[in-house]
């Protein structure tokens, strides 16, 4: 079984769920004084939120982003075809199902978004895992519940789990491509707005390990920084001097700027564009002295070459801001479409 599990090194962000406290939207009704309550106890089946927290997410978090994907959808409204369609009272068992290969990741936070709509309580089988490799046709989740609200909460749903699994499966490749030698791929914070946490929960799933969570995690020193500052050096003794306990990664796009890099006492060098042969250099240069990352120029078809070079890190922007989604749909069985039920059936396979 593959999943989101493993330690981290001081330069792979922490897999814990960060504190917090409620939304407006949130479950609890965001009372006054909810930002003191452990986030197992607000909103969610306490269950669910033990498996986002064992999983590096904050269910407080997860639970005001399913509100929001939900209300957005019904725009204070109700899903008028499903209300028409559907009798009120009917019940229906839905199986949300791989329409191709690739690597699954979102699986309990479509939980949340359906605990989110479900008026009433509603049974889910789990067939595979976050983080689980899987064929077209495989069945990742079947949940019984009205089908009344199976329906209204099933694109938000499918939205974050296409998605996440979209970007699990595309670090997926890049994992494959490294395995054998020491070099990891990583992220980036090229991520969504507002959805940072759970797009590098599916990189983590997919194989890949996550830089920074934010800009207070550590420090990169970028040619802008630099520009400012007035010069490598000085960057890097500034930020040291107000914040001595962060560690601090240096981007250079030269060889010849790593020597007072390395002098200074840069945690990380980051190579920027260069060419593997550049990168095997800067290697035996640094020579275990501090972590070398690889950024620009990469792809899977060099990955390997990257990699074999001895560098620690590949940083692909692309797994969180240009990966294609994973095709998962939601299909009710036809065994509870009876009467205006069929006509859900097929909105159900319309996914629309």
């Amino acid at each position: 079984m593959g999943g989101p599990t493993g330690g981290t090194s001081a330069w792979e962000s922490p897999q814990t769920a960060s504190g917090g406290g409620c939304g407006d939207a949130c479950g609890c009704g965001g009372d006054e004084g909810a930002y003191e309550l452990d986030p197992l106890t607000c909103g969610l089946d306490p269950d669910l939120a033990a498996l986002l927290v064992a999983a590096g997410l904050d269910p407080v978090q997860v639970e005001d982003i399913a509100h929001l994907a939900v209300e957005e959808d019904l725009d204070q409204g109700v899903d008028v075809t499903t209300v028409a369609t559907v009798p009120e009272d009917a019940v229906a068992t839905g199986d949300f199902t791989a329409r191709e290969a690739g690597t699954v990741a979102g699986l309990r936070i479509a939980e949340a978004v359906l605990s989110i709509v479900c008026t009433d309580e509603f049974a889910v089988e789990r067939h595979v895992e976050d983080g689980d490799r899987v064929e077209a046709g495989t069945t990742l989740l079947s949940v019984t519940t009205r089908t009344r609200d199976l329906l209204t909460g099933e694109r938000s749903a499918l939205n974050i789990l296409c998605r996440l699994s979209g970007i699990a499966t595309a670090t997926r490749a890049w994992a494959d491509v490294l395995e054998g030698t020491k070099a990891k791929v990583r992220d980036t914070r090229k991520t969504t707005p507002g959805l940072r946490a759970l797009e590098k929960f599916a990189v983590r799933c997919g194989g890949g390990v996550n830089h920074r969570m934010s800009l207070s995690d550590a420090a990169l020193i970028k040619d802008n920084h630099v520009v400012a500052a007035g010069g490598i050096a000085e960057a890097f003794t500034a930020v040291r001097a107000e914040f001595p306990g962060v560690p601090i990664e240096v981007e250079v796009d030269r060889i010849d700027q790593i020597p007072p890099i390395l002098a200074e006492g840069a945690d990380l060098i980051l190579l920027d564009n260069f060419t593997p042969e550049q990168t095997r250099e800067a290697v035996e240069l640094v020579a275990g002295r501090a972590i070398l990352e690889s950024s620009g120029r990469l792809t899977l078809d060099n990955a390997r070459a990257y990699a074999d070079t001895g560098v620690d890190f590949l940083a692909v922007g692309a797994l969180t801001h240009s990966s294609p989604i994973l095709d998962i749909g939601l299909d009710l069985r036809e065994d509870h479409g009876q009467g205006p039920q069929g006509a859900a059936d097929d909105a159900a396979r319309e996914d629309r």
